[in-house]
């Protein structure tokens, strides 16, 4: 349990590197932003910033999940393109919230 709850920091820098790599910009404020949020999350630990991440995280998830349904919905069949977009985005969206999940238990406790 130990190794699961120090996880989910890092899980989510790499869905945000993940997002500022898809995005193709080199200049994102708000990857770069969130990572750094992060990566102080990690060094000071404070409880009140280790629940109000994960809660923003999974409601933006949760949006970008119901975005992700709308665009696999505009596909005329089901090719393997949308079987790929469906995959990536759901593992994506679904990694993120829970690892949030995880980080809002840790930081409850």
């Amino acid at each position: 349990m130990g190794l699961l709850l120090k996880l989910p920091e890092y899980l989510l820098i790499a869905v945000v590197l993940a997002y500022w790599v898809s995005a193709g910009h080199l200049w994102n404020p708000i990857a770069i932003s969130l990572i750094v949020i992060l990566i102080l999350q990690i060094i000071i630990r404070n409880r009140v910033v280790g629940l109000l991440i994960p809660s923003l995280l999974i409601l933006i998830s949760f949006y970008m999940l119901l975005a992700l349904m709308s665009e696999f919905s505009e596909f005329s069949a089901f090719s393997a393109d949308a079987k790929q977009f469906l995959i990536v985005g759901l593992s994506v969206f679904i990694t993120s919230m829970i690892a949030s999940g995880v980080m809002i238990y840790k930081y409850s406790r």
